[in-house]
């Protein structure tokens, strides 16, 4: 610090002084500079003695020149002041220490003036004020406090955020001992007092989740942390820092509840439930998609993509769709799906997949749901089936009430017809006549009365089991026995059906089926030619097709298409009486799950064509 005892002065040894300094006399003129002095300043020696400082600088304010007066009138031994120093590029502060100039006499004659470049002092002091001021906001906010325990001195240290955790009132003197106590008696206790035993003996750090019992009765939950402190390798206390997490604790607890609820209720959902990411690798999957798996443990699926858990066409389908929700952001719901897994097994589920997004609205992947409906579809298809089969039954009972109704009214009108005439003649050869007539027409109600009896055997007998058999061999069976009716005919059946076919079919009805079909072909033949009867066989989408084409009058499809297989005929031309057989053998063909179609044409022949299911062979 400067002294002003009377000196002499040396300009020399006052331009090499290490400091700035500067002397003023009672004008404030300056009188001597040190180099340093001009330097700090900027300042050339030729323009400055002589001159006041307070025209070097203009900037200080009437406070600055005031000290300097003060000084100078001796009423005080020695002023500081920091001066901040506007420059064009930053701002410098300085601070002027100065001390009054005296004679040898003792009278003072100026100043003496050092001065000293604080700029980084000051730095470092707004430095310090705002970290001060950032970690008692962070402390406020955070809730963390801070404390300190001296082994020499048995004195434990808390600051005044620790002490408003603790609740505590301003007089309360912590001890190690009452701090301990404040912990929760049972697991928070006993983990303190070994974190604190360890640190002792061992020089550990510790940082512990624990319950506090605050001096108020609240329970607490607190994150202290503590390290040893050391002092030439020897243990000479604690420091640390302790913190309000309760409600952090809380707010995670009530998470992690929730979270436990919502694992809970869709693990146990009757519906197939998971998350993919954006390569649609599974991250999470609840206990009905583990066990459709059929896996016990969801590690054995997370991190696996469809690629490997179906087979490719099924996972190329279910990418796609991934690929599609994710980029259009828009959902897929109640979409009916099959998967195939490797083993073979398929399964059809009701899907939905919603995308997944991030706080940026892009998808970060989606969440699947399906629910297997595979039982469903498989009532739905025998459903569908009982309602076709019963449709069918109801046409096939309307159609058999109605030749009931049709052709026993005929008969019976036919019989009194008869009856009237044998009652009312006369002659005896008539009579016999009659009798004959009589005798014909109760062949011809037999006939019609087994007829219908063999079609009430067909739709009762839907449990009849099939077998496999040669087709060739059952045509030339079947050629056979028709050898004669053929023959009287001159009716020729070509049989080009190739050895190695085999139908599964119910016996009886194959016999009738082709019987009915080459009769039917004889008795409509063209009167101008002898009849040919051609029959093949190919294969064709699931069924064996048996083509039996014929040279005959044909049909005309417009006009009697829709009754050509029906039971109701009047048989008064020669299309309708094909009659009765036709509908058998449809019967009988439908009972062994085949269809039978037709082409034709008027004056050249018919083409019926019968298939065979081959699902069941």
């Amino acid at each position: 610090m400067l002294k002003g005892p009377p000196i002499r002065i040396n300009n020399s040894l006052i331009n090499q002084l290490p400091k700035a300094i500067v002397f003023v006399n009672e004008r404030f003129e300056v009188v001597h500079a040190s180099d340093e002095w001009l330097t700090d300043f900027k300042l050339e020696s030729p323009d400055v003695f002589g001159t006041s400082i307070l025209e070097l600088f203009t900037r200080t304010g009437r406070d600055w020149e005031n000290a300097l007066r003060d000084c100078l009138s001796g009423a005080s031994d020695e002023t500081t002041v920091h001066l901040n120093l506007d420059t064009t590029s930053n701002d410098t502060w300085f601070e002027w220490t100065c001390v009054p100039w005296n004679d040898e006499q003792g009278h003072i004659i100026g100043l003496i003036i050092e001065t000293e470049d604080i700029t980084q002092r000051k730095l470092d002091e707004a430095q310090n004020k705002r970290l001060r001021s950032l970690l008692k906001a962070t402390c406020e906010i955070g809730k963390i406090g801070c404390w300190e325990y001296c082994f020499k001195e048995d004195k434990l240290t808390w600051c005044e955020m620790t002490r408003k955790i603790h609740e505590v009132s301003d007089d309360f003197v912590p001890t190690l001992d009452n701090a301990v106590q404040f912990y929760k008696d049972g697991h928070s206790r006993n983990t303190m007092a070994m974190v604190l035993h360890e640190a002792t003996q061992k020089g550990k750090h510790w940082s512990e989740r624990l319950q506090i019992i605050s001096a108020k009765g609240n329970e607490i939950w607190v994150q202290t942390a503590g390290m040893p402190i050391f002092k030439d390798e020897k243990l000479v206390g604690f420091t640390g820092t302790f913190q309000n997490i309760n409600d952090q604790v809380q707010s995670e607890t009530k998470t992690k509840e929730n979270e436990l609820l919502l694992r809970t209720l869709v693990d146990y959902l009757p519906l197939n439930v998971y998350i993919k990411d954006t390569e649609s690798r599974k991250i999470l999957v609840n206990k009905a998609e583990c066990a459709y798996l059929g896996v016990d443990n969801p590690e054995e699926i997370l991190g696996k993509s469809d690629f490997e858990l179906y087979d490719h066409d099924i996972a190329q389908i279910s990418r796609n769709e991934d690929l599609r929700v994710m980029e259009t952001l828009k959902p897929i719901l109640s979409k009916e799906t099959t998967n195939r897994k490797k083993n073979g097994k398929s399964t059809t589920f009701l899907t939905s997949k919603i995308p997944l997004l991030d706080n940026c609205g892009k998808a970060k992947g989606l969440v699947g749901i399906s629910m297997d409906i595979t039982q469903i579809k498989q009532k739905e298809e025998e459903l569908h089936d009982l309602v076709n089969v019963a449709s069918l039954q109801n046409k096939k009972l309307i159609n058999f009430a109605h030749i009931v109704s049709h052709n026993l009214r005929s008969h019976s009108a036919n019989f009194a017809m008869l009856l009237d005439f044998l009652v009312h003649e006369k002659e005896e050869s008539e009579k016999a006549n009659i009798h004959s007539m009589l005798t014909n027409a109760s062949d011809n109600l037999m006939e019609t009365l087994e007829n219908l009896n063999e079609v009430v055997a067909i739709n009762t007998n839907v449990n009849l089991d099939k077998k496999s058999i040669s087709l060739r061999n059952k045509i030339d069976t079947v050629r056979h026995t028709l050898s004669a009716y053929l023959a009287e005919n001159s009716g020729t059946l070509l049989n080009e059906v190739c050895d190695t076919i085999k139908i599964q079919v119910i016996p009886a009805y194959i016999d009738s089926i082709l019987m009915n079909f080459i009769t039917n072909s004889v008795r409509f033949k063209d009167p101008k030619r002898n009849p040919i009867i051609t029959m093949t066989a190919t294969g064709e989408n699931g069924y064996t097709v048996l083509s039996i084409t014929d040279n005959g009058l044909g049909i005309d499809l417009k006009k009697y298409g829709d009754k050509l297989f029906g039971m109701y005929k009047t048989f008064h031309d020669h299309c309708d009486a094909r009659g009765i057989g036709l509908y058998i053998a449809k019967n009988q063909i439908e009972a062994m799950n085949g269809k039978v179609t037709v082409e034709s044409k008027v004056g050249i022949g018919s083409t019926f064509k019968i298939y065979f299911d081959e699902k069941n062979q």
